[in-house]
């Protein structure tokens, strides 16, 4: 079937929860889609960051095709082996101790939160609920993580949610000082915002971050859904800030396509969690994590972090050459290949004429076009897609 009909029955059977592009992708090659009508895309989008090695990279699909055909779910009533693995993997190679394997990020930002309040309670500390986030940050849709998240058009009409949030400016570290009460059990934050438009903290700001946890006894929590797993330039983006979370959120990149996410933790902040604190039926089963494994060994591989520096680099030269040229670039921003065009305009426009030449990106925050190619991404590539967005801002979309 072609884009239109299988368009018209998704709209039939499925609920409008989605502004969906006009089309159907049905496969999917390293930067490449292709769509029910046979036509071709450069993926820059990358399933919101999720295909970091692209589009069935080979070691994911030879991973889940072995892994089908061995074990395919048992649930956590016993011990799995690709889940030790992927943990041992993320453990040796992160500044954590222990990790829980959950479905999304969401679900690891939930577990997250749990987390921090029951290591103040057993710390002797109940009073100690309290989680500051940032303002424009993204943490989920659970009702708990979008309270956390600090924007209020995504909280409408779900009231009441959660008690406990509360926001500050990103990158303020003296707002956020001030906020922290007799209450506040953990500092939340993205490491680079990604939907609320691709925002780097500041180096100084997150060490000073860091320092203020300590001297109040709180936690540190980064959410590095996003921004984790290499799309910085390095394993984990707070690698690159001279500091360690108490606790950090994964998902997307985490299984190149399967669905998964992890929250790992400090050895002494995992320990509150007893049997019956936490759980997840599908969590770390043995298909999504045999995919993780293989995502880790591929990023382990010697020069793997140096291309995505390499790319990284060459991307923002042009994109910043575009700034330069079109006024209605306001600034480049983000961290390695989790990078944005702010505009001075909304950019619907702009995305919707790179869909019609064959390039998808995305808008974020409404004013901002996101640029979340695969790790895997080539030069050429990448000055296919700068070519394209040249054209489209010098139409003036």
């Amino acid at each position: 079937m072609n884009n239109e009909t299988l368009i018209a029955e998704g709209k039939k059977y499925l609920m409008n929860t989605y502004g969906r592009l006009p089309m159907v992708v049905t496969k999917g090659k390293g930067s490449v889609i292709w769509d029910a009508d046979g036509k071709e895309y450069l993926d820059f989008v990358s399933g919101i960051a999720v295909n970091g090695l692209g589009h069935c990279h080979p070691a994911v699909v030879e991973a889940i095709q072995k892994q089908s055909e061995a074990l395919i779910h048992c649930s956590n009533l016993y011990w799995i082996e690709p889940q030790i693995q992927l943990a041992k993997l993320l453990v040796e190679h992160s500044s954590l101790d222990k990790v829980f394997f959950c479905n999304s990020g969401a679900e690891a930002n939930e577990g997250a939160i749990k987390l921090a309040r029951k290591y103040a309670a057993e710390q002797g500390h109940p009073e100690r609920t309290d989680i500051i986030t940032m303002e424009h940050s993204f943490h989920g849709r659970t009702l708990a993580t979008l309270k956390a998240t600090g924007q209020e058009k995504f909280h409408k009409d779900f009231h009441p949610l959660p008690e406990g949030f509360s926001y500050v400016p990103f990158n303020d570290f003296a707002a956020l000082k001030e906020a922290v009460t007799a209450k506040t059990c953990a500092i939340m934050l993205e490491t680079v915002q990604g939907e609320g438009g691709v925002i780097a903290a500041d180096p100084a700001y997150l060490q000073e971050v860091r320092a203020l946890c300590d001297d109040c006894d709180i936690l540190l929590i980064l959410d590095e859904v996003q921004c984790g797993m290499g799309r910085t330039g390095s394993l984990f983006a707070y690698e690159q800030y001279g500091i360690e979370p108490d606790i950090m959120t994964l998902a997307k990149s985490l299984g190149g396509g399967a669905p998964i996410g992890a929250f790992l933790a400090k050895e002494q902040v995992a320990a509150a969690f007893h049997p019956g604190d936490h759980g997840s039926t599908f969590g770390g089963n043995p298909l999504v994590t045999a995919a993780g494994v293989a995502v880790m060994e591929t990023m382990l591989e010697p020069g793997f972090l140096d291309h995505v520096q390499e790319v990284s680099s060459y991307l923002w030269i042009k994109l910043e050459a575009l700034k330069e040229k079109y006024d209605d670039i306001l600034e480049v921003r983000g961290k390695g290949l989790l990078a944005g065009l702010a505009l001075a305009h909304n950019g619907s426009g702009i995305v919707g004429f790179a869909k019609d030449h064959g390039v998808l990106v995305n808008c974020t925050a409404g004013t901002v076009i996101r640029l979340l190619p695969p790790l895997t991404v080539t030069k050429e590539e990448i000055d296919k897609v700068v070519t394209v967005l040249d054209a489209a801002f010098s139409s003036r979309c």
